[in-house]
Parts: structure tokens; sequence; C-alpha cells
């Protein structure tokens, strides 16, 4: 689908609560580690459907730190005790121990940084407006684009941190990498980026179109 190697990766997608975010798994078919990104709420069902994959969580990605997309941290540290969580560290100006509490220690990560999961490499791409510390993560030929983008739509703005100026960015940004992309939002289906340019409202806003 885009310019880099498409790679034979184990993907899942569930609905957690409190909200029906959506939290991921993905691993390394050949080394069978894996990842959870964005682990909202319902730690058994997430450490059930990692156990039915046959995966073993060497990190917990974080795309922004809203309780809706942390809620299940607790739960899982309690059993994956070892496992790196790793968030921006710009999520920390706008904590307020509701909205986005204290997800307890994290491993730093920004744009450009990479993280090995089994031979997998995850990219961070920094793309704040939902939140100062937002990302998007991209594996191979998938995007996951936490509250910034979303399937016709993108994050609000509104909220302690939020910035349409910067979310316009960010999905500039976006639609700028080459080729195209599964895109794995926070919340509702699925879509692709090339969809997302040609009829997202807002990406073409973004994009002067």
């Amino acid at each position: 689908m885009n310019a880099s190697e498409v790679l034979n990766m184990i993907f899942k997608q569930l609905s957690v609560p409190p909200i029906g975010t959506n939290c991921y798994i993905f691993g390394d078919d050949a080394t069978k580690m894996g990842a959870i990104v964005d682990p909202g709420g319902d730690a058994a069902g997430i450490l059930a459907a990692v156990h039915d994959l046959g995966l073993t969580v060497s990190a917990i990605l974080l795309t922004h730190g809203h309780y809706d997309h942390v809620g299940a941290l607790p739960e899982l540290r309690k059993a994956l005790p070892d496992v790196p969580v790793y968030l921006h560290p710009a999520e920390a100006s706008i904590r307020d121990g509701v909205l986005i509490p204290d997800p307890g220690p994290t491993e730093d990560y920004v744009d450009g940084d990479r993280v090995a999961v089994g031979g997998l490499t995850v990219e961070v791409l920094h793309t704040p407006g939902h939140t100062p510390g937002g990302v998007s993560l991209k594996v191979g030929d998938t995007l996951f684009t936490g509250d910034t983008l979303f399937r016709g739509s993108m994050g609000r703005t509104d909220l302690p941190g939020g910035s349409y100026d910067q979310l316009m960015d960010s999905l500039r940004r976006l639609a700028a990498l080459p080729g195209d992309y599964k895109v794995c939002p926070g919340h509702d289906a699925l879509s692709t980026l090339e969809t997302e340019r040609k009829s997202n409202y807002y990406m073409r806003e973004a994009l002067g179109q």
C-alpha cells in the first residue's frame, strides 16, 4: 500500500469501555512479539485477546493521555509488570487527574523515535492538536492515528491543550505521507489515508482544497 515493505503483521481491533475507544493489538508474526495501542478499558478482554493471538507483549503504546485511551493501564501493569508504557512527554503539561489521569511511569517517545516490536518498527509522528503530546504511529502500511484523524473527521480541539491550527498542521503532515496506509483511528471505523485525502472535509481544508 505504500513505499515501505508491507509486513506480515498480526492485527486485532477491540472496542473498549467506557466510550467505545478503539484499542489495537498488533504483532510480528515471525517472533510473536506484540504491542497494545491505547488500552482504554477492559484489561481482561485485552489480555484475553493477546493470549488468543499467541503474542508476548513487549510495549504499550499511547497515542495520547485521555482517560478513554489509558483506563486499563493499572490492571495491565499488574499483569505485565515489566512491559514499558510509551507516551509523549508533552501530555504532562495538561494532566488534571480526570480527563488526563496520571498514567504512572512511562517511557518518553517523541517525533522520529522508533520502537522495536519483534521484527516490526514503530515510527513515532508527533501530531498535536487534539492534545499537545498526541502522536500517530506508523508500522509498515498501518497508521494508528489516535484522536488526530478519524474516518471523515478529526479529533476535538476544544479540550485543554487543544489547538485547531496545530491539528490542521498535523493533518497536513499525515496527508503528505507518500503512498497509502490503513488508518486505524481512536474511534469509529477503519479507513485509508487515500480515502481521507479525497473525502475528509478537515483534511481537505488543511490542504487548502
